[in-house]
């Protein structure tokens, strides 16, 4: 399955600019020898910048594909965030309406601070520690986490957004139903106008033991337009460090994604495994009625993301059953 040549014809424009340094530098070069138009590779301040194409399907970045349920899935942690302008009666007071509204579904409980000041040790040693938590956790930053019993799923409450995260992601429907929750729960404790920022974040972790493809070189399992310098004949098996970052217009100008690539080790036995974090978002103000329609959007195209980056022997390892 390895393709030394750029997969997609000359009929694709313009649209995909990828950034990188270090390694990187040898996959811009790569794909510099490829394009179909090398003009369109440029140097900016050190950086290689390329231009990938995308499918002449309208304004598609992405080429559309059936929709399919991963019974080994790859997807580490799904994150979902809702901002909104600052409400201060969310810090004003313990969220106790809140949390009575969800505590059925998320009964755990942390406080936290959002940002943290670090004290030198010669000065930290010398405060009693209530002090010291005064000082280093202002109480105007104040950040509220319902968890759910086993902890895989958390709900955080600032007074700027509302997020959602899980670990335990299996198809978009229950994604969807388990957020109705909170999301209710803030609209009907502190009635939001409308939201600032949407972002849905799909993190996924390729580990090829789990998959039953132990060994297997990266260049199969991957797209050329993504594994870059590691799909390189005798090169890619030699990459011990790789990083990568892409931002993408969406169809609807307003929608973007920024893909961030990258290798790290498995905790237990130091397995290398290979990171595609894509993260959707809309800076657009956005009523509250269209927030369900906008997320909606960005969960199509990131299961159009993840089949762009993979191959069909990795696509086939994570059994797809089609829905």
């Amino acid at each position: 399955m390895e393709s030394s040549a750029y997969p997609y014809g000359a009929n694709w424009e313009e649209n995909f600019i990828g950034f990188g340094s270090g390694g990187f530098h040898d996959a811009a070069l790569w794909y510099y020898s490829r394009m179909d138009n090398p003009s369109s590779f440029v140097v900016q301040d050190g950086y290689y910048s390329f231009f990938a194409y995308r499918e002449e399907l309208g304004a598609m970045p992405f080429p559309q594909t059936p929709r399919v349920l991963y019974h080994k899935n790859p997807l580490d942690q799904v994150i979902c965030q809702l901002r909104f302008p600052p409400i201060l009666r969310i810090e004003a007071a313990i969220p106790a309406d809140f949390q009575d509204s969800i505590r059925d579904a998320f009964p755990g409980f942390a406080e936290s601070s959002e940002l943290k000041v670090e004290m030198p040790p010669e000065v930290s040693d010398q405060v009693p520690p209530s002090i010291l938590r005064q000082m280093v956790q202002p109480p105007h930053l104040k950040s509220f986490e319902f968890a759910s019993e086993d902890g895989k799923r958390k709900v955080h409450l600032t007074r700027t957004f509302l997020a959602l995260s899980t670990s335990d992601y299996h198809r978009w429907e229950t994604f969807k139903e388990v957020l109705k929750r909170p999301l209710d729960a803030l609209i009907q404790v502190y009635s939001p106008q409308y939201f600032v920022r949407i972002g849905l974040r799909y993190i996924d972790i390729i580990r090829r033991s789990k998959l039953g493809l132990s060994g297997v070189p990266w260049r199969e399992l991957l797209c050329p337009h993504i594994s870059a310098v590691l799909g390189y004949p005798g090169v890619g098996e030699n990459v011990e460090t790789q990083e990568a970052m892409y931002a993408v217009t969406l169809d609807d100008p307003s929608g973007a994604v920024r893909i961030r690539t990258n290798f790290v080790e498995a905790k237990d036995d130091g397995e290398i495994c290979f990171v595609i974090d894509s993260d959707f978002f809309t800076d657009q103000k956005t009523s509250l009625q269209e927030a369900a329609a906008r997320l909606d959007y960005f969960n199509t195209r990131g299961s159009r993301l993840i089949r762009w980056c993979i191959t069909e022997r990795l696509h086939l390892a994570m059994e797809p059953e089609q829905l």
